[in-house]
C-alpha cells in the first residue's frame, strides 16, 4: 500500500519553490457571463461561493444499468458533484477508431448525472493513472521502443490533440457554459509527480481549449508536487490520502498559491491493491479526522474513491517502482471505498453522511435506494474443456522476439516458439519478460519466469532439441512511476541461450478478444485450457465468483470477460454484476493456464480476500 506514498514523497520536488508564477483568481480565467467562476478562496456559482462536495466515480467500471444507482447514492451522502476520468485507451481501440456505445457512453454518464442534480467535474487526461492499463494511453501509442509520453514530441501531442478533438464533439455540449454539468475541467492529471515541463503542461491546457473545452481549468497534484506540476491561469487542486495531515497539506498550498479556492482535488480515503499482496485498507480515525478538518473551513472536496467498481476484462493497471520494481494491480478496484466494489455503502458510508449531517440541510440528503440482491450459489462443476491452442493462427515470423504492440496487439497472451534441433542446455535469458512466461520443451513444462520476481533467465537441463515454447501472459500496463509509455508486452530484447543468440522465432498471437470459435469436449485437456460450466438462477441478483483452487487466467460469464484471477491473491473472487446475470442458464467459461484437479465455482454475496 504504500509503494505509491513512497514515490510521491521521496520524489525530488521542490517546495522550496513554491512561489512559481502568481496567480489573480479574479482575472486569470476568462469566465465572463458563466455561472462558474473562481473567487478569491472559492469557488462561486451564480455568484455565491460554491463547495464541491464530489465523488468519484467511473463509467467503465460500473455497468451502465447501474449507473443511476450509485448516482442517487452519491446524492444521498449529502454530495454535489461527480468526479470522472475520461479513458482514453477504452475509446479509441485503434488510431482514429473511436466507440462510445454502450458503456463507454461518458456524455450519457454526465447527462445522468445531471438528471440526477449532480455538477461534474471532468478528468479528461490525456494521463489518469487509476490504476487504469496504462494510465489511459493506448497500446498501439507503443508501438515503437521508444515511444515518447508525457511530453512534446509531436508523435506524442499529435495522437493527443486528435483524441482531444473528438472527445471534444461528445462533451462540449455538457460544459456549464452551455447549460450542461461540467464546471471544472482537470488539465493532464499529479503532471507534478512524474515531470516539470511547463511547456508541455501549457500545450496541454491549449490543446483542451482548442477541442471546445472552455470555463474554469485546475490541475490536481500531491502537495510536494506543486511547483512542477501547475499553471499560473490554472486553478491548483491537491491530492492526499489519511496517512497526510490535512493542515500540513493546506498549509504547503497556501504557501504555493496564496489566493484561490481550497480544493482536495483526490481525497485518499482507500487505497489500491497490488496482485500478490495484502488487501488494502485505511485507518477510519485517520480518515474521519482530515474530513472534519476540512468540512470545518468549508473547503472543496473530492473523495477518491466514493466508488471503484471493477476494472473488467483488461482493463486493471500496473505500478512500477525502482526498488519494488513492477506490481501489476488487481481487477477489483474496491479501494476500500465508501461505497464497495458491489457499490453496497461501507461503515465509511455511514460515518461520512453522520459527520456531513452537522454541515449541510436535511434536503441536501437524497433518499438511499433500496439494496440490491446479493446472490449466494451453490458449487457447481466446470464439465467441458477446449485447448487454448485451438486460438492459434498462422505464426509471424521475426529474427529476435518482437512485442505484442509491435505487431498491433493490445493485451492477452503470445506463444513465442523457436523450433531448435539441436541438444538444448544451460541458461535461456530474455532482456526482460512482460509479466508472466510458461516455457516448455515439446510441450513438457520447464519452468516459469514472473516479472514481479524480476527474473528473466531460466537455466534448461540438458534435453534434445524440438519446439520451445514461452508463453507469456500479459498484466496491465503500468499506469505509475518513470515507466508509463515505455511497458511494451511479451518479450522484451535479444533471446540468447548460454549467451548466445537464439534466432528465428515465429510469434502466436492470442488476444481474447474473441472465445466464441471454441470447441469444447466433455473431457479434461491437458495444458493451458479453457473450461466451461453452467449454473442455474431463479433470481437475478450479484455475486462474486469464488476462484480459489484454481491457478492464473481470464473468466467470462454469458460472454463479459470479468477479468484476471491469480491464487496469489489477495482477491479470490471475482464480481459478477447482476446485469451480466440472467433468470434461467448462465455460462461461465475459465482459462487456466495452470493445469489442476479441482475445476469447481461458486458465487459468495461478498468479496474473498486476503486481509492483514
Amino acid at each position: 500500500m504504500t509503494t505509491r506514498r513512497e514515490f510521491l514523497i521521496k520524489s525530488t520536488l521542490a517546495t522550496a519553490a513554491l512561489g512559481f508564477a502568481g496567480f489573480n483568481p479574479l482575472s486569470a480565467v476568462s469566465t465572463e457571463g458563466s455561472r462558474f467562476k473562481v473567487g478569491k478562496n472559492h469557488f462561486l456559482l451564480d455568484g455565491q461561493p460554491f463547495q464541491i462536495l464530489a465523488g468519484e466515480m467511473h463509467y467503465p467500471r460500473i455497468p451502465r444499468e447501474l449507473w443511476r444507482d450509485r448516482f442517487r447514492k452519491l446524492k444521498s451522502l449529502g454530495l454535489n458533484t461527480l468526479s470522472t476520468y475520461v479513458f482514453w485507451n477504452a475509446h479509441e481501440i485503434q488510431p482514429g477508431v473511436y466507440d462510445f456505445s454502450d458503456n463507454l457512453d461518458v456524455a450519457a454518464f454526465i447527462r445522468m448525472a445531471q438528471e440526477e442534480g449532480l455538477w461534474v467535474t471532468l478528468r479528461p487526461g490525456p494521463y489518469v493513472c487509476a490504476e487504469w492499463d496504462g494510465g489511459g494511453y493506448p497500446a498501439w501509442l507503443l508501438r515503437e521502443a521508444d515511444s515518447p509520453a508525457r511530453n512534446l514530441d509531436p508523435r506524442f501531442m499529435a495522437p493527443v490533440s486528435r483524441w482531444f478533438k473528438r472527445l471534444g464533439q461528445e462533451l462540449k455540449s455538457l460544459l456549464v457554459s452551455q447549460g450542461g454539468p461540467i464546471i471544472l475541467t482537470q488539465v493532464e492529471n499529479e503532471y507534478g509527480a512524474y515531470g516539470s515541463d511547463h511547456a508541455y503542461m501549457t500545450e496541454i491546457h491549449e490543446t483542451l481549449k482548442n477541442s471546445g473545452f472552455d470555463g474554469v481549468f485546475y490541475t490536481a497534484d500531491p502537495s510536494e508536487g506543486l511547483a512542477n506540476g501547475t499553471l499560473p491561469e490554472v486553478v491548483s487542486g491537491i491530492n492526499f490520502g489519511t496517512w497526510s495531515k490535512a493542515d500540513t497539506e493546506f498549509a504547503r498550498l497556501e504557501q504555493f498559491r496564496p489566493a484561490g479556492p481550497r480544493y482536495c482535488a483526490e481525497y485518499w480515503g482507500g487505497w489500491f491493491d497490488h496482485v500478490g499482496e495484502m488487501h488494502a485498507s485505511v485507518s477510519m480515525e485517520a480518515f474521519m479526522g482530515n474530513l472534519k478538518w476540512m468540512l470545518d473551513r468549508k473547503m472543496s472536496i473530492s473523495f477518491y474513491m466514493l466508488h471503484g467498481g471493477t476494472s473488467f476484462g483488461f482493463y486493471s493497471g500496473a505500478n512500477f517502482h525502482k526498488t519494488e520494481g513492477y506490481q501489476a494491480d488487481t481487477t477489483s478496484y474496491d479501494y476500500d471505498a465508501i461505497l464497495d466494489e458491489a457499490g453496497q455503502p461501507s461503515a465509511k458510508y455511514h460515518a461520512v453522511k453522520t459527520l456531513l449531517a452537522n454541515y449541510l440541510p436535511t434536503s441536501a440528503f437524497a433518499p438511499l435506494p433500496a439494496p440490491e440482491v446479493a446472490l449466494t450459489i451453490p458449487r457447481f462443476r466446470a464439465t467441458e474443456s477446449a485447448s487454448l491452442w485451438q486460438l492459434l493462427g498462422k505464426p509471424i515470423k521475426a529474427k529476435q522476439p518482437k512485442t505484442l504492440e509491435a505487431l498491433g496487439q493490445n493485451h492477452g497472451l503470445m506463444l513465442y516458439r523457436n523450433q531448435h534441433s539441436k541438444v538444448i542446455q544451460g541458461e535461456l535469458r530474455f532482456g526482460d519478460v512482460r509479466d508472466y512466461a510458461m516455457v516448455s520443451l515439446n510441450d513438457t513444462p520447464l519452468g516459469t519466469l514472473d516479472r514481479r520476481l524480476k527474473e528473466a533467465a531460466l537455466h534448461i537441463q540438458k534435453t534434445k532439441g524440438g519446439a520451445l515454447d514461452i508463453l507469456v501472459d500479459t498484466s496491465g500496463h503500468v499506469n505509475y512511476g518513470d515507466q508509463i509509455g515505455r511497458d511494451q508486452k511479451g518479450l522484451i530484447g535479444e533471446a540468447t541461450l548460454n549467451n548466445e543468440s537464439l534466432t528465428d522465432w515465429e510469434h502466436y498471437p492470442i488476444p481474447l478478444d474473441n472465445i466464441k470459435t471454441l470447441k469444447f469436449l466433455p473431457a479434461p485437456t491437458q495444458g493451458p485450457a479453457f473450461h466451461r460450466a453452467e449454473f442455474e438462477l431463479q433470481t437475478v441478483g450479484y455475486t462474486f465468483l469464488d476462484m480459489r483452487g484454481w491457478g492464473k487466467g481470464y473468466v467470462w460469464v454469458n460472454g463479459h470477460n470479468l477479468g484476471r484471477y491469480w491464487s496469489i491473491g489477495p482477491q479470490h473472487a471475482l464480481f459478477v454484476p447482476a446485469p451480466f446475470l440472467k433468470v434461467g442458464n448462465n455460462e461461465v467459461i475459465v482459462l487456466d493456464l495452470h493445469e489442476g484437479a479441482e475445476r469447481t465455482l461458486a458465487g459468495s454475496k461478498t468479496a474473498i480476500w486476503d486481509s492483514p
